[in-house]
Parts: structure tokens; C-alpha cells; sequence
């Protein structure tokens, strides 16, 4: 279920960066172009971006984590290139089309997982009441320790 909404709002996200950035068309059929795109993107994404950002980490370092844009326009370009292969109406025309896609895709797919995912922080009443319960059971331990003493 997991991967069904991340793969939801990835697709949300290329579209976003279709009606806004020029240079990414998507043509034909435009939803199915915009879902297959983004499992192209993801796939890519986990594969190929993990072996290049671990092989540029001196490159992401020195940069201050910038060259990492530049890996995810690269990254967005070879999706689109591999989506025009298998015949998708998917194309990106170049690298700043890439560059400025790459950002917008961040951005909604970032906002969009941080709306849809399940937060396991526990709510400030849920906090107070595992404190409270560790005070009592601190407690608790004493009194049994006081007791045993006195057995003894």
C-alpha cells in the first residue's frame, strides 16, 4: 500500500512538473505518460541515483549537498530518455528543463509524503501519560525495594 501512494504522488509531482516547467511535455495519452513516468523515475531513482550519489559523495560534500541537484537533473533526463524508449509521452528537451523539473518534483513530492504518511510522534497527552507511568513505576520500585528491606 506503501509503494502505491508513493508511486501516487510521484506521479502527482511529475505532472506538476509538466504544467509548470517548460522543456517536460508529456504527450498521448498524458495520465498513463505521467503514471509509467513516474515509476520509471522511481526505479531509476533507486537503482542508478543510489550507485551515482554514493560514488559523488566527495563531490556532494565539497559542494555542500548542491551536487545533488545536478544528480537529480541527470537523473530526470535519463527517465525521460528511457521513457521515450519504451514509447511513453514523456520527454525532457534538455538539461535545465531537467534541472528546474528535478526541483519541482522534490518539492510536491516532498510536501505531498509529509501530508499522506502517518506521523509516529505521540501526541502531548499521549507523552504525559508514558512519563506519568514511568514516574509510577519508579515509585512503585521503591516502595517494593523498602519493603524487601524491612523483610530482611
Amino acid at each position: 500500500m506503501k509503494f502505491l501512494v508513493r508511486w501516487l504522488v510521484t506521479s502527482i509531482a511529475v505532472a506538476a512538473a509538466a504544467i509548470l516547467v517548460p522543456g517536460i511535455e508529456v504527450s498521448g495519452n498524458a495520465v498513463a505518460a505521467v503514471i509509467f513516468s513516474a515509476l520509471i523515475i522511481g526505479l531509476v531513482n533507486a537503482t542508478l541515483g543510489l550507485v551515482l550519489k554514493i560514488g559523488a559523495i566527495g563531490c556532494i560534500v565539497f559542494t555542500l549537498g548542491l551536487f545533488n541537484l545536478v544528480i537529480n537533473a541527470w537523473l530526470l533526463w535519463f527517465s525521460g530518455w528511457i521513457a521515450q524508449g519504451f514509447g511513453f509521452g514523456f520527454h525532457v528537451m534538455g538539461f535545465w528543463p531537467a534541472f528546474w523539473g528535478s526541483i519541482v518534483i522534490s518539492i510536491v513530492s516532498g510536501t505531498l509524503n509529509w501530508f499522506v504518511t502517518e506521523h509516529d510522534r505521540p501526541s502531548r497527552k499521549e507523552r504525559h501519560s508514558v512519563k506519568r507511568g514511568r514516574r509510577r513505576d519508579r515509585q512503585e520500585r521503591r516502595r517494593h525495594a523498602k519493603r524487601e528491606r524491612r523483610r530482611a
